[in-house]
């Protein structure tokens, strides 16, 4: 007898669906296929747990519809400009320019078989190591966890900038099953590499069996860490990584740290050394470097600044309007979209820029009111506020952190670095 067992199959190229497909299976070799089967349930990892960074939705709080920028009326645009004006006029919305670069990426930089796709991601790649490296982040003894990792370039890079450097590891987060990854190119290096199929917003990273084992600090880094990602990863990165007994189960091990002790990074004659207080029930964070993007797909519930809009007298209504208006910033993205070229993200479920970069009618709207350079300086704003959330956040954890540009706009609009390290009043 030979049963019909449904499968799917997943992705085209410009967009991710799922047909259902059937196989006719052998009754008696059905249990053997259900062991195999691609489409069966996965059991899910020590590490799994559902919505641990996913914030909270206070229903006082969440909008009652989400409304349109395009049903806005004048005046209530006008109401919504005036606000964020106010909320935005004590803030030094003009950043530093820090774009680097870093020797490790010379010889790809300088190859001519790189055209042009290549080489913007590889500028963008060579800056954020080199940011790394200004903020003492490249050392020995650390956990690099890239979030939305994709074939994992940017660990790649930094790995390679480490060179001689001893015990470092990395983890590759990355909800997609993605194709052509280079962790296979670190197998024969001293460093170590490790994907985890998972999506952000259900990483405990405390759990992760190979952070529990080796007990090392952590570095956070993304390369454009889309809309609501970062946000997850923020919160991933400073309260689900605990390491208690409770929490994993385990005896602590010998080199587990009292709450008030000092932990000493790297080598003893290396200007990367990093000294952090190791706050309760936590391994030591050494650092955060998150490419930013996409804030018109940030969302409230995830928002790791709400206290912040609150300080400010604003909530969840305005958030979603300025979130949306945010995509104002690069609504010359039309214009320049032949220099942009080849997918922003490495991310298997991230597709072309344009289509990450997504453009609502709402975008251009208002043309008779608004010119497109006051647009973009509006949009411009709305991100900046957005991101004074998560660094009031981060200096909440104890983190001096701080925005910059880490690459030109002609390689990417989307050019603005999140930095955070620990405060040096924290280690006091």
């Amino acid at each position: 007898m030979r049963i019909r067992h449904q499968k799917e199959k997943v992705k085209t190229k410009e967009e991710e669906f799922h047909v259902p497909l059937t196989q006719n299976i052998d009754e008696d070799k059905l249990e053997k296929h259900l062991k195999k089967c691609n489409s069966r349930e996965k059991p899910k990892p020590i590490y799994y747990i559902k919505g641990i960074n996913g914030g909270y939705e206070d229903a006082m709080e969440t909008p009652r519809q989400q409304v349109s920028i395009c049903a806005l009326s004048k005046e209530e645009l006008e109401k919504m400009i005036k606000k964020l004006l106010k909320a935005t006029s004590s803030l030094n919305s003009k950043l530093t320019d820090q774009t680097l670069t870093h020797i490790a990426l010379q010889e790809a930089l300088n190859d001519p078989k790189n055209g042009d796709f290549a080489f913007k991601h590889l500028k963008q790649q060579a800056s954020l190591t080199g940011n790394l490296e200004r903020l003492s982040l490249l050392g020995s003894n650390r956990c690099f966890v890239e979030f939305g990792a994709g074939r994992g370039k940017l660990s790649h890079w930094i790995d390679l900038a480490l060179q001689d450097v001893k015990n470092v590891y990395f983890l590759l987060v990355e909800r997609a099953t993605t194709r052509f990854k280079v962790d296979g190119k670190h197998k024969n290096r001293g460093s170590m590499f490790e994907r985890l199929q998972i999506d952000i917003e259900d990483l405990s990273l405390g759990k992760v069996p190979l952070l529990v084992r080796e007990r090392l600090p952590v570095v956070g880094i993304g390369k454009h860490l889309c809309g609501a990602a970062t946000d997850l990863a923020l919160r991933c990165i400073m309260e689900s990584y605990v390491t208690d007994q409770e929490d994993t189960g385990k005896e602590p091990p010998e080199k587990r740290l009292k709450s008030d002790e000092m932990w000493t990074i790297g080598d003893p004659t290396s200007h990367s050394n990093c000294t952090v207080l190791n706050a309760a029930n936590r391994l030591p964070v050494l650092g955060v470097a998150i490419a930013l993007c996409c804030h018109h797909r940030c969302e409230w519930k995830h928002y790791v600044g709400k206290e912040f809009f609150s300080s400010q007298g604003l909530g969840a209504e305005d958030f979603g309007i300025f979130q949306r208006m945010s995509s104002w910033a690069t609504c010359g993205m039309k214009r320049h979209s032949i220099d942009v070229g080849e997918a922003e993200f490495d991310n298997a479920n991230q597709k072309l820029h344009l289509e990450e970069h997504d453009f609502e009618e709402e975008t251009f709207a208002y043309e008779g009111t608004l010119t497109a350079e006051e647009r973009e300086r509006l949009g411009r704003l709305c991100k900046r506020l957005i991101d004074q959330g998560r660094i009031w956040y981060l200096e909440q954890q104890g983190f001096d952190s701080a925005l910059q540009y880490y690459t030109n706009p002609s390689i990417s609009l989307e050019n603005v670095l999140l930095t955070a390290v620990p405060s040096k009043d924290s280690a006091k």
